[in-house]
């Protein structure tokens, strides 16, 4: 793991510090105002300390050593015992509901105290972490200006008091580099070196909290509710790359999470909306489902999901159609409110184990299920009804008339008697569209593809038919301004080869996607170095400093433009792990709906590259680059080929290698040897059908 922080920066202020004490016993007088300018000394040692820990460490050996009045005493204890809990808490964010209401935290200690300076950081991260946890800070212009104004101004009084204290410096804009990686190689192509780097960054995030964070239950910090969303952005190593730590972890915490008595049944029992109530199965399942697709523990448990949409979440509406039959739901009751009585885009969220089964193994009473649901979307879409355009996906579903939209208000406004905007159109349009492209490549029935085209028609007049004026809400012009269809698109376009919606995809194509459709290497290579350097700096702001596990990558995102500064600071990048997972599994959109990943690699996340360049049925081609010295063994797990006899090559370098294999199942193990520092082409195609 790269250290941000030299053990001999602690070597330093800890002899500065002896030091110090050491001229305040040699001259120490019984009078406080002897004892203040050597106390005041020590506080700018301790101040200057970057490392929390060690801070905390030499506030209790001052607390010892020196002799302070019974109110300095009050104060040192007081701000002891609050670092401590900052440190230690076993819920990060123990302060979030005080700071979130009051904008501030109460330290304890007195106005004037000399200990006062040593509050700031502390007070400013609280402030921070808060407007980076909660939208109605972060999303709000003008309370985001008030909540982080106050953090700036005490991190300038900190960095005043204490120059050399880099986590303030690093708040205040100024990145801090990790140490360079081992084996650098001079020859790798540049998509290569940035790939490799922004792997390596990334796993050394993943596995400071599996060292740091995992506590003895299994969470790590955040509240179950949130802990549960950190494998979103381990894709690109636990979907990419075989990582024992790493996939340990992941079991290890899905294993926990499922054995809370909350979850004992098989989903949560208590009674939330589908967004909320659906976290602590969804995110613990789906990466099961990814690591150990053939486990019966985690089979079970994603058709758990489907038992329960069967007997008690969904029905038949009375236009006979199968939708859910609420927006709030558990493990064994429905709300019974006419004004939550929806089904919603949402509602993928509750199966995504049981889809992605399904997915893997076309299982038919999967099919049965999610056809007939999918039946149910694709009817509204079609409608025109209560002002809801003709072609457009409505956000819900009304339970039992099958209507679009809530119980009352605007259609594309389900919750419109709540101050909530979840729900609103478009609300998570991206699961139900991929749940509706996943039920068309499952049946190759075009209904399921529909609304897709429909929608993408709209977006297509309105690009055409642009007007200056604002639409009326709820408008045909109001959604197409919304719609954004890209990450669907662009599954859709490499999943046929269809170049239908090329013309969508011109504006709204990521860098792995102009690479794949292009040859284009421009805008990938630029992609990765991107990623490559935001995650290099900084990487106490994605471990120690976070205090919300749901927000883990997003310290970056306090330095663009109007949030923490008027301007952006162009040195601090926001990472990308979803171009990470695109290049390493061909799949150019996101993990956790409809995922197209075709190859995971069975070997560690580090020293290597992996740019995925076709992907066919029938067909694999990756450029490989080793970093090592010597040749590595390892192989590729191989997914959505169709059956059959293969043959494989590796060319490249002084190892050559090619043979067949036989694709019978969901997926194939494929072992072989890379050789090092040299570009290799992996490919994979068939020879004769079965």
């Amino acid at each position: 793991m790269n250290r941000v922080f030299p053990r001999s920066v602690f070597s330093i202020y800890a002899c500065r510090f002896a030091l110090l004490l050491l001229c305040s016993f040699l001259s120490m007088a019984s009078a406080d105002d002897a004892i203040d300018p050597f106390l005041q000394q020590n506080i700018v040692a301790i101040g200057n300390q970057d490392n929390d820990e060690q801070q905390l460490e030499m506030l209790r050996q001052l607390r010892k050593e020196l002799q302070l009045s019974p109110e300095l005493r009050a104060d040192l204890d007081r701000l002891i015992q609050e670092i401590d809990r900052y440190l230690h808490s076993p819920r990060l964010e123990y302060f979030g509901s005080t700071v979130l209401k009051e904008e501030s935290w109460d330290f304890g200690i007195r106005p004037d105290s000399p200990f006062i300076p040593l509050t700031y950081l502390y007070q400013a991260r609280m402030l921070l972490w808060c407007g980076m946890e909660y939208g109605d800070i972060w999303s709000v212009p003008h309370r985001r200006r008030t909540v982080f104004d106050k953090a700036v101004a005490l991190l300038e009084r900190a960095r005043e008091h204490f120059p050399q204290n880099r986590m303030i410096r690093m708040y205040l804009g100024e990145p801090i580099s990790c140490d360079p990686l081992k084996h650098q190689v001079a020859e790798a192509p540049d998509w290569a070196r940035f790939q490799r780097e922004g792997l390596e960054r990334l796993a050394d995030i993943i596995e400071w909290w599996i060292d740091n964070r995992m506590q003895e239950s299994g969470e790590y910090g955040g509240g179950w509710g949130d802990d549960c969303e950190m494998w979103r952005w381990w894709t690109p190593i636990l979907i990419g790359f075989q990582s024992v730590k790493i996939n340990r972890a992941q079991a290890r915490f899905s294993r926990a999470i499922l054995s809370q008595a909350h979850m004992k049944d098989g989903y949560t029992s208590h009674l939330t909306d589908v967004e909320h109530s659906s976290e602590d199965s969804a995110d613990a399942i789906t990466p099961m489902m990814h690591l150990e697709p053939d486990n019966p523990e985690w089979r079970d448990k994603a058709l758990r999901l489907v038992e329960l949409m069967e007997t008690l979440w969904a029905g038949r509406n009375e236009r006979g159609f199968l939708q859910f039959k609420s927006i709030d739901f558990s493990v064994d009751k429905i709300r019974a409110d006419p004004e939550r009585a929806c089904d919603s885009v949402y509602h993928p969220r509750a199966m995504q184990p049981a889809l992605l089964y399904w997915q893997r193994t076309n299982d038919p009473r999967c099919r049965a299920l999610f056809t007939a649901w999918m039946d149910t979307w694709a009817d509204a879409t079609r409608c025109a009804e209560r002002g809801k355009p003709a072609g457009i996906i409505p956000s819900a579903i009304h339970w039992p008339d099958g209507q679009v939209g809530g119980l009352n208000g605007p259609w594309w406004d389900p919750e419109s008697n709540r101050d909530a905007s979840l729900y609103r159109w478009p609300s998570a349009m991206g699961q139900m569209t991929n749940t509706l492209l996943q039920t068309y490549a499952m049946t190759q029935d075009e209904k399921y593809l529909e609304p897709i085209r429909s929608m993408a028609d709209i977006r297509r007049k309105y690009l055409i038919q642009k007007s200056e004026e604002s639409p009326e809400p709820g408008s045909e012009s109001w959604c197409a301004e919304k719609i954004a269809l890209g990450d669907v698109l662009a599954k859709y376009r490499l999943l046929t080869n269809d170049p239908e919606f090329d013309d969508l995809l011109a504006d709204s194509a990521g860098p792995y996607l102009q690479f794949r459709l292009h040859e284009d290497t421009g805008p990938l290579v630029k992609g990765l170095e991107n990623n490559a350097k935001a995650l290099g700096v900084n990487f106490a702001g994605y471990t120690r400093e976070v205090r919300y596990t749901d927000r883990v990558l997003r310290f970056p995102a306090l330095f663009s433009a109007g949030y923490l500064f008027p301007h952006e600071v162009p040195e601090i990048i926001v990472p990308s792990p979803e171009l990470l997972y695109s290049t390493v599994t061909g799949d150019p959109g996101g993990a956790l709906y409809f995922p197209l990943n075709r190859v995971r690699w069975l070997t560690p996340p580090r020293e290597i590259a992996a740019l995925v360049t076709k992907t066919e049925p029938d067909c694999l081609e990756t450029q490989l680059f080793h970093f090592g010295e010597k040749p590595r063994e390892m192989g590729a797990e191989l997914y959505m080929f169709m059956p059959g006899r293969y043959s494989y090559s590796l060319e490249g370098g002084p190892i050559r290698d090619s043979g067949q294999i036989q694709v019978t199942g969901a997926r194939t193990t494929l072992p072989f040897i890379l050789p090092p520092r040299c570009l290799t082409v992996f490919k994979v195609e068939q020879v004769n059908s079965r």
